[in-house]
């Protein structure tokens, strides 16, 4: 049986192919879970190939519930900126450069897209989709499938990767760097593997055997980041390909997942808090879908299978946080849907796997992360805390009943392997040799007092041998949207930031999804000023602690995280020095009365719907950042963004920084001589990507960027990044 390289709420996530004004390759739907599941990371004394990617977030419930029908028959086949010159470390910067071009690098590899069938593990091997037998997979023994070379694509990468159930053929997903369309293509494997078929604008994809033994790919079609096409398709001598399903509703997008056992593939049709589930029988899948339960508005659930029972994670009833519920598969409907598992309060679902005798449960509870294992035939709940240090869950891919494989990571520290035997009831990590940073560095979790008296949780990295955190530079990081959690994957570049002295704050504001799903309702809408007031309280909180100080503080988002830093920069700039932004959204207000944009739509539940609702309207004005630009001082702000950026307007973020320079060269005539202006750059990168996270010359460009409006020596951090990044 086939294990698929996702698992369940991961699946849900990251499958969806747009994601709102948030990132990557990845969205329990839009939620953050865990990072790319596509991807593992072994290591192993070899630079980094690539680093994790992600995807981001979807919306908005329409009134009426379009007609649907699944009968077959009814469908036939810039220029970069920069206000001042950043020279003056030029000298210094550019023979570190020259000096790691010709150094060899180590440590970490990851690697891509990776699926085990049978006895042979499905990859990526340089340009090549290969595969070798299971134990001779970290060898050089392979054969190889396709060489994505043929398709003509600037440095192509694969993205996904399903097998066959009778290993005739496979399926690959293929992207490149900087954008985001994506090819599938189709491989029959034989003696003389051979392109079968390509598919353009792929984003989810399954295969199902029917009742005659013939492999059947379904599939759905994304189209200006929208997705609302299934297809199914057939190979070999009876070729064929037709569209299956259409959703009508456009605030809603669709994605495909079978279930573990392969007994079910499920049609997920959701927007932010609204979903519906129909099922295909894996073992006839030319039949009807069979509705599990119609869309009501506010209610979302997903679907698992195990012995003829549905098991359904699902915010229904009270509290409208989620929990798992059971129905027998044979009558899937709400009414008949058994209570099974409550989560705690402040709690984050972030997957679910399922085994033949248990479920696990990946969670995080008040900025902790936690697993339950609960025991199908008795029961019985086992909750494992996790080690105080890991930030984020890396899930595996597992075929094997007996265990739960899984990683744990944070952003200064590369995963971790850990196992849960069922048999033996205990966790069992990996060992070897142990991480030098779990010496060299702290964690910490503190929280803020927010304007209203909410507690909002931080977490916090620095050197253990730092003296004086007062007067070491501050790096915070911040999202709160989308009920995403912030994201805190290893990142190379933030684990030589704390070696060189730096503090890192993490600062799970509302909007974003760490305490669950209330978390995030209480900063959307017309609540989005808790995120800011989150924010401020975190950072006021930190310096009065003793972590850094305003002339060291230096504030960091991508995405619809640019909507709180570009608020903050507004309302209290005096508590930064400098600001980084990566396809940063900054201009909410015309964004969202622009119904001709890919994702309005989607996003109305999110922000709000200021074409037709006056409050919405005001209160958008009210933190909107390009709204509230004024002659003041800012603190220094580096932009990077994408010229053909299709999730946040490339024209929005140039608008922001010319009226932005505006406004600081009005301030500066009023300030008189002596008045140092704030540098703000913009540096516009080629492509159609929304967030290219491992960009080496991103990287490079925002640190040097920091430590030059913070007057630091950046020679040794660049020294140090040799040993993760290629240049």
């Amino acid at each position: 049986m086939q294990r698929k390289s996702k698992l369940f709420l991961q699946t849900l996530k990251y499958s969806i192919p747009h994601l709102g004004k948030c990132m990557q390759k990845q969205h329990l739907n839009h939620y953050n879970f865990a990072d790319h599941y596509y991807n593992r990371i072994k290591l192993k004394k070899y630079h980094l190939t690539k680093c994790l990617q992600n995807k981001p977030t979807v919306s908005e419930l329409a009134r009426n519930i379009p007609s649907r029908s699944f009968s077959s028959k009814d469908f036939l086949p810039i220029k970069q900126e920069n206000e001042k010159s950043l020279s003056e470390n030029m000298d210094a910067f550019e023979k570190v450069r020259t000096k790691l071009e010709t150094q060899p690098q180590e440590e970490y590899e990851i690697i891509n897209a990776e699926v085990k069938h049978g006895g042979f593990v499905y990859y990526q091997e340089g340009c090549c989709l290969v595969r070798s037998k299971d134990e001779e997979a970290d060898n050089d023994n392979y054969e190889v499938l396709f060489n994505l070379e043929e398709l003509k694509l600037d440095q192509p990468f694969i993205d996904c990767i399903r097998v066959a159930p009778d290993e005739k053929y496979v399926a690959a997903k293929i992207r490149t760097e900087d954008s985001e369309a994506s090819t599938c293509i189709v491989v029959k494997l034989s003696d003389q593997p051979v392109m079968e078929a390509s598919f353009p604008n792929v984003s989810s994809f399954e295969w199902v055997k029917d009742e005659e033994e013939e492999d059947v790919l379904f599939y759905t079609f994304q189209r200006n980041l929208r997705c609302h096409d299934v297809y199914r398709a057939t190979f070999g001598d009876n070729k064929r390909n037709e569209r299956f399903y259409t959703e009508k509703d456009p605030s809603y997008f669709v994605f495909l997942y079978l279930t573990k056992d392969s007994r079910f593939l499920t049609i997920n049709i959701m927007n932010k808090t609204t979903s519906e589930v129909w099922l295909i029988d894996g073992l006839s899948p030319w039949d009807p879908p069979v509705l599990i339960q119609k869309r009501i508005h506010g209610v979302l659930y997903y679907v698992e299978h195990r012995d003829d029972e549905l098991y359904i994670l699902t915010n229904v009833g009270e509290p409208t946080e989620f929990k798992l519920m059971r129905t027998a598969a044979d009558t899937p409907a709400i009414m008949n849907w058994d209570l099974f598992f409550t989560m705690k309060r402040n709690t984050k679902v972030v997957d679910l796997d399922m085994f033949k005798d248990h479920c696990v449960l990946f969670l995080k509870h008040s900025n902790l992360l936690y697993v339950n294992v609960i025991g199908l035939a008795d029961d019985s709940v086992r909750s494992l805390k996790l080690p105080p240090w890991a930030c984020g869950f890396i899930m595996d891919t597992n075929s094997d009943p007996k265990n739960c494989p899984f990683q744990l990571c944070s952003p200064i520290r590369p995963p971790k392997y850990y196992t849960y035997k069922f048999a033996e009831g205990k966790l069992f990590e990996e060992t070897g040799h142990e991480d030098p940073i779990t010496k060299t560095s702290r964690v910490l979790r503190l929280e803020a007092k927010s304007k209203d008296g909410k507690s909002v949780p931080m977490t916090i990295f620095h050197k253990t041998d730092s003296e004086d955190l007062l007067k070491k530079p501050l790096l915070v990081h911040v999202y709160g949207a989308y009920g995403m959690d912030l994201k805190m994957n290893f990142r190379p570049e933030r684990r030589v930031l704390v070696d060189d002295g730096w503090i890192l704050a993490y600062c799970h504001v509302r909007g974003g999804g760490e305490l669950g799903l209330q978390w995030h309702a209480d900063g959307r809408l017309t609540k989005k000023l808790n995120g800011l007031a989150d924010l401020e309280a975190c950072i006021k909180t930190l310096h009065g602690q003793g972590f850094s100080q305003p002339s060291l503080t230096t504030l960091t988002a991508f995405s619809a995280g640019g909507v709180l830093v570009g608020a903050l920069c507004n309302s209290n700039p005096e508590l930064l020095r400098a600001v980084t932004l990566e396809a940063p959204f900054l201009d909410v207000l015309n964004t969202m009365m622009d119904t001709t944009l890919p994702l309005t739509l989607e996003e109305l539940e999110e922000w709000g719907n200021p074409s037709s609702d006056e409050k919405h309207k005001n209160y958008i004005k009210r933190y909107c950042p390009y709204q509230n630009i004024k002659p003041q001082h800012y603190p220094s702000i580096h932009i990077t963004a994408y010229e053909n950026d299709e999730r946040v307007p490339l024209k929005g973020i140039i608008n922001y920084t010319e009226k932005l320079k505006e406004a600081i060269t009005e301030h500066a005539k009023d300030a008189g001589e002596g008045y140092q202006a704030p540098n703000v750059v913009l540096d516009i990168q080629p492509g159609g990507n929304h967030v290219i996270e491992d960009s080496h010359k991103k990287i490079t460009a925002q640190i040097k960027f920091l430590y030059e409006e913070l007057g630091l020596d950046s020679t040794s951090v660049f020294e140090n990044l040799k040993k993760y990044l290629k240049f």
